[in-house]
């Protein structure tokens, strides 16, 4: 922890720290920060639209089938399969992706043509060729570009242009389309998890939603989506979704005037309509730039908290890593509060937003003292989710994912957040009540914490992992 602290000085020091935090000035950090950072080698970072702490992370995958597949993206990768809406960033498990986008042109055409090479005849059309290995498109870093809250990218065998942005709880894709075509999209809900129910419906003349339940590293995890196109539908394809992951082919008409596509994309843990509310009670226009613009200034506000002058190499390093602490934890409550909780039901934070992916393993030691000192009404928000996970399944988040806890790591690591908070003078919470729960979810008899109150110490004959356990259980403690 002390050479963290000296290596964070060190780099501050370096580039010129200014006097003060919190100074917003005119100029724009984002031009410091690269996207790309973290997305090769064993980074699990992707590089796509994401909001502070936003409910939406819109980016492309490229894998999902091991280690460095975690976030969806690897660098390395040359093949685009699609755009999903959910990601995790820097997690050494995979999970989410959810809800995937590809556009699409003449898609059965396409298909005959690969099934004819094939020596196979074409059959049982959408809902049999829906898969990756047929809408999956090439893509070069040459014709890829990404800054906070923006992704862009030319995907080469359907000659479309894919531009991405989000909002706190909504997202916004705009395609360009070859002149002269009808656009069509792949929706592929089957994507990545073992999928345990889904559907697709088309609403009315411009709009499809669904719901996306789900099991991987959460094991129960519950996803609503709703979806408004800025051109009619023509003809809605949909398939699926008993037993396994609905899928659709969505085709659209064409028209003289435009070759753009524009999609909102709103989803909730909740409801279709909770989904509806989240995307139109922030994007009521089809203005792609503006919701980019949004996204951007949002961002230049977080990363304003900290203000450094100096090398821009250094500018980069600094801010790229500043951006990175405002992935998560993510946006989990609607626009009007409600949220599906730890026990399934479905809950209403009342004065708060509550957030889910809780890695506390990874973050207590660093990521929320920080954000105690340059977020600290976020940080009321998250103990106070803390509380509420903490009501609905008896215990404070451990590594939270989706309402779903994982038990993944060690320690009862919410412990020392909320007391690094109240120290602080962090308030806005029931500290009794959080006192209460910090002393439950620390006698649990499991993990070995039963062998270490008895004993004083995890013994290795009762408990493996014992001297790392040691170690945490007496950090928490203390």
């Amino acid at each position: 922890m002390r050479r963290l602290i000296i290596a964070t000085l060190s780099i501050m020091i370096s580039l010129g720290c200014a006097a003060g935090i919190f100074n917003f000035g005119k100029i724009s950090y984002t031009q410091y920060v690269n996207p790309f950072v973290g997305t090769d080698f064993h980074g699990h970072t992707f590089p796509g639209a994401a909001y502070p702490f936003g409910m939406i992370q819109l980016s492309p995958d490229t894998r999902t089938d091991n280690w460095d597949g975690c976030s969806g993206y690897h660098y390395s990768d040359s093949t685009i399969w699609g755009f999903s809406h959910t990601h995790l960033s820097g997690t050494g498990c995979a999970d989410y992706c959810d809800l995937l986008v590809m556009p699409v042109v003449d898609y059965e055409a396409f298909v005959a043509a690969m099934e004819e090479a094939a020596g196979r005849e074409i059959e049982n059309f959408p809902q049999d060729y829906i898969f990756n290995e047929y809408y999956e498109s090439p893509f070069s870093h040459s014709y890829e570009k990404a800054s906070p809250g923006y992704y862009g990218v030319f995907l080469e065998r359907w000659g479309v242009q894919a531009d991405l942005s989000v909002g706190r709880r909504s997202a916004m894709h705009k395609y360009l389309f070859p002149k002269g075509v009808e656009p069509q999209l792949v929706i592929d809900l089957e994507h990545r998890d073992k999928v345990l129910d889904s559907n697709i419906k088309q609403e009315g003349h411009n709009a499809i939603s669904g719901r996306r339940r789900s099991q991987s590293w959460a094991k129960d995890q519950d996803l609503y989506f709703y979806m408004e196109f800025n051109r009619p539908i023509k003809l809605a394809q949909i398939a699926g979704g008993e037993g396994y992951g609905a899928k659709a082919l969505i085709t659209f008409k064409k028209s003289f005037f435009s070759s753009d596509l524009y999609v909102k994309v709103g989803i909730s843990s909740v409801s279709v309509e909770n989904a509806r509310e989240n995307v139109c009670s922030e994007i009521k226009r089809w203005h792609f730039g503006e919701v980019k613009y949004k996204a951007d200034k949002a961002w230049n506000k977080f990363l304003s908290k900290i203000e450094v002058v100096g090398d821009e190499n250094l500018m980069e390093v600094f801010y790229t890593a500043l951006y990175h602490t405002a992935i998560a934890p993510n946006l989990y409550s609607d626009v009007n509060g409600e949220y599906r909780g730890m026990d399934r039901k479905v809950h209403k934070a009342e004065g708060y937003d509550r957030y889910t992916v809780f890695s506390l393993w990874d973050t207590f030691r660093s990521l929320h003292p920080l954000l105690t000192i340059i977020d600290r009404e976020r940080t009321t928000d998250f103990i106070r989710s803390f509380l509420s996970i903490y009501d609905e399944c008896g215990k404070l988040p451990i590594w939270e994912l989706a309402a779903n806890e994982t038990n993944c790591m060690i320690g009862y690591h919410s412990v020392p957040v909320i007391a690094d908070a109240i120290v602080k003078g962090i308030g806005g919470f029931d500290a009794n009540a959080a006192l209460d729960a910090m002393i439950e979810s620390s006698r649990k008899a499991e993990f070995g914490i039963d062998v270490y109150i008895n004993n004083g110490l995890v013994l290795a004959e009762k408990e493996h992992e014992s001297v790392s356990k040691t170690l945490e259980y007496a950090v928490d403690d203390w």
